[in-house]
């Protein structure tokens, strides 16, 4: 249903793409310890992503040979290795459509100034960097292992940035499948049998659209772990202001809770807090739902306050002792952790959306774990 070719663009130089590749750049917070180690990386493709001037930072790594143009399309088959599991799924160029066509389908809401940046970016390098996360039914698993067989891998690395980044210590393979070849073909076929269902990086496929691109670069997987978005907050009224207005169940320590219960640290304690009403409805019953429901009211808080820095920031499952410390020193009044969404949950609410485009997940539902690297490949766009 959605039709695939091969990557053509940029990719790094084997022996120096653990430089290269970067974590993506919605993660990158600034200010943090992390956008200093790949501030002084001078290889980094946070140059491109990130830096003053892209356009020039993507000629200075072709000049000097971190970046090597690849002209014949092909298909790259992705592993990633850590210490909890193993996903393997694959980069290529996927045709944009627009939503209603069925084809990619969405599960959040986008909004077009937040792409605005990745738009002229696009346009200053002719590059689409950072890929759109997308889930498919189609069973492409098979050919992948066949991929990994047939030849060696491009890429053999294990990513380092400091300890500042989840993305640290995972082993990352890269195969490379000329879409020509026998495999590549058979691996074209089968993705165009299902639509693609977008996990993350519904403001990258936003850009494509709004760009006119005729096609997007995409990792594209049969697998994912979903973990928990959980967030820091300042309310307009302080929490010690409302508990007393709330069912909390001290407990002893900060974790990820039981479904529709959530996890409250303050300096104050930590406590549980159950929903009082789930309703069967595919978003309402969604616990980051529930929460902007039934807490954000008494904590003064409205929905345009979600992306302000000001009230919330936001962190993966595995960031519990981060947030902790944010609390502690006083950047936010209170951390609240929350059950992971289900993938099946993900599915319904994309399925629903189908008929009715206004069924989307709020705001920061959903963490996919581990995140794609960027810089393994950099498509050339081309326009429709």
């Amino acid at each position: 249903m959605v039709a695939t070719i091969g990557l053509t663009g940029l990719r790094p130089d084997p022996s120096r793409v653990s430089s290269i590749a970067s974590p993506p750049y919605d993660v990158i917070k600034p200010g943090t310890a992390l956008e200093k180690l790949l501030e002084g990386e001078p290889s980094s493709l946070f140059h491109i992503i990130l830096g003053p001037e892209p356009r020039g930072a993507r000629d200075r790594l072709l000049a000097n040979g971190s970046l090597l143009e690849d002209r014949e399309p092909a298909y790259y088959v992705y592993e990633q290795t850590w210490e909890e599991g193993r996903r393997t799924g694959v980069f290529a160029a996927a045709e944009v459509s627009p939503y209603e066509a069925k084809q990619v389908i969405r599960h959040e809401k986008t909004f077009d100034e937040k792409v605005k940046g990745r738009i002229a970016m696009r346009r200053a390098t002719g590059l689409h960097i950072g890929p759109v996360f997308v889930l498919t039914r189609a069973p492409i698993a098979s050919i992948l292992e066949r991929a990994k067989r047939e030849t060696a891998p491009i890429y053999d690395f294990t990513s380092s940035f400091g300890g500042f980044s989840e993305l640290e210590g995972i082993q990352n393979k890269v195969w490379r499948v000329p879409e020509a070849s026998e495999t590549g073909r058979a691996l074209q076929a089968a993705l165009a049998a299902e639509p693609l269902y977008i996990a993350d990086g519904h403001h990258r496929y936003h850009a494509s659209l709004l760009n006119e691109q005729s096609h997007f670069l995409c990792y594209v997987t049969e697998e994912a772990v979903i973990q928990a978005y959980n967030r820091v907050i300042n309310g307009v009224r302080p929490f010690a202001e409302i508990a007393g207005e709330l069912a909390l169940r001290p407990v002893d320590s900060f974790r990820t809770p039981k479904k529709h219960s959530f996890c409250i640290y303050t300096k104050d304690g930590c406590f549980e807090l159950d929903a009082q009403d789930v309703p069967s409805d595919v978003v309402g019953r969604l616990d980051c739902a529930i929460l902007e429901r039934e807490l954000y009211p008494k904590l003064g808080l409205t929905h345009d306050m979600v992306v302000d820095p000001a009230h919330f920031d936001y962190y993966s499952e595995s960031a519990l002792d981060e947030m902790k410390a944010a609390v502690d020193r006083g950047d936010y009044d209170m951390a609240i952790a929350l059950h992971p969404v289900s993938l099946d949950e993900l599915m319904a609410v994309a399925d629903a959306g189908l008929e009715n485009p206004d069924v989307v997940m709020p705001e920061k539902s959903t963490f996919f774990q581990p995140k794609i690297l960027s810089g393994l490949f950099l498509y050339r766009f081309t326009g429709k």
